[in-house]
């Protein structure tokens, strides 16, 4: 307090007048000092930044020069005037500047937003911790299901519907006949649709799917031989194969009670596997042979144990051919028989369709004997055997596919021998 008193008492004893300093300096003094003060409090300021004051005009008193500074104060800040002596710039202490409600209320905001995502990013995070494996595979079963159940509803509700438009088509077509006097040799056969019926197309679709994927698991199991694993996890890849054939089984055994002539023709095969196919699948006993190449050497009691299963295979696989060939005989004799009056024919085809019904039933007893057979060789043969016996079966059935394509790729002559 002792310099601040020394000097004003100096800048007392000497007196300069007003009149002496040009106004427009003055002015410009104080408009650089009010853009310092607005500079230094720029960070939070307390009032509009885009209001500025006015600067005086030259000849403006300076009366009216106090009135504009703020407070109403005759001095400028960091300034003191005392009776118009000039004192030296004092530096004041910086001053406390309030935090404005709007940056109050910015910076709250931005705390929840925070929190808010903080709690976002933990309930995602807890979602993933329920979300375990074991879940997950259970929620992709689940949809699998759904989506073979919707397949066969879809396939279900079409069938009906084809049903009937066929049935209507058959009556019109019975009607023209009549007409036209088919019944009597004369006239045109009427023609029906070839379009395939919904359950083969869906028959279709899965048997393709289905063998996609027991390529990709006999390519599993081949790799899990080929590295010399334990039993244990051969076995679970043998259980795997002998699933898949009963899941094909389930899926010819619809396939027959819906349509038992899509099945038996073989449309759904490959052209080399239709060469070889016997009552809408794979003859057993020929899969017995296939096997016995690639499999290791066998016991005695393994060798006897095979042979009597290939020889009770083969007597019921004589067994279904007579009757099919007896029924295939009865339906031809009805369809074949003389002298059909017109008011007869329904009743001729009624009867040769319950003949063709009963070919259903052969078709399933041709699957059960396929399904014994493989549960057979899988409880003679031991773990590792019964693997390369699934590889071998596959591998088959894989070049009858590859033949079929290697023959309808195969470079054609179109102009004839040269003799």
């Amino acid at each position: 307090m002792m310099p601040a008193s020394s000097t004003m008492s100096k800048e007392s004893a000497t007196s300069y007048d007003m009149a002496e300093f040009d106004q427009s300096a003055i002015f410009l003094y104080l408009d650089g000092h009010d853009q310092e003060q607005r500079q230094t409090l720029n960070i939070f300021p307390s009032q509009p930044m885009h209001v500025a004051e006015p600067i005086p005009a030259k000849g403006v008193s300076m009366g009216m020069v106090a009135a504009m500074l703020p407070n109403g104060n005759s001095s400028p800040p960091k300034r003191q005037d005392q009776g118009g002596q000039r004192s030296p710039a004092v530096p004041p202490p910086a001053p406390t500047v309030a935090l404005p409600n709007s940056a109050k209320e910015t910076k709250s905001s931005l705390t929840k937003k925070e929190a808010t995502s903080g709690g976002k990013g933990a309930t995602s995070g807890d979602q993933e911790r329920v979300r375990d494996p074991k879940t997950l595979r259970r929620l992709a079963q689940n949809r699998e299901a759904a989506r073979k159940s919707r397949l066969r509803k879809k396939a279900y509700i079409q069938q009906l519907e084809t049903s009937r438009i066929r049935l209507s088509q058959l009556e019109q077509q019975v009607h023209v006949a009549r007409v036209q006097g088919v019944f009597l040799g004369t006239g045109e056969q009427p023609s029906f649709p070839s379009a395939p019926s919904p359950a083969a197309v869906v028959f279709d679709m899965e048997y393709g799917r289905w063998v996609e994927e027991h390529s990709k698991l006999i390519f599993q199991l081949r790799a899990t031989l080929n590295e010399h694993l334990a039993d244990e996890q051969l076995q679970g890849f043998v259980n795997g194969a002998m699933a898949q054939h009963e899941e094909l089984l389930n899926l010819k055994g619809a396939m027959a009670r819906a349509d038992v002539f899509h099945l038996l023709s073989g449309v759904w095969a490959s052209p080399a596997e239709r060469c070889f196919l016997w009552l809408g699948g794979f003859r057993p006993s020929e899969v017995i042979k296939v096997m016995l190449k690639h499999v290791e050497p066998l016991s005695e009691g393994q060798i006897l144990g095979i042979y009597n299963l290939q020889q009770s295979v083969q007597e019921r696989e004589e067994a279904l051919n007579h009757s099919m060939e007896a029924t295939q005989q009865s339906i031809s004799d009805t369809i074949a028989a003389p002298d059909v009056a017109p008011a007869t024919f329904m009743g001729h085809m009624s009867l040769a369709m319950n003949k063709v019904a009963s070919m259903e039933g052969f078709v399933m007893q041709a699957d059960g004997l396929r399904q014994q057979t493989l549960h057979k060789l899988h409880h003679i043969l031991t773990t590792r055997q019964a693997a390369r016996c699934m590889v071998a079966i596959a591998d088959y059935f894989h070049r009858l596919r590859a033949l079929s394509t290697l023959w309808v790729a195969r470079p054609r002559h179109e102009d004839g021998p040269v003799l």
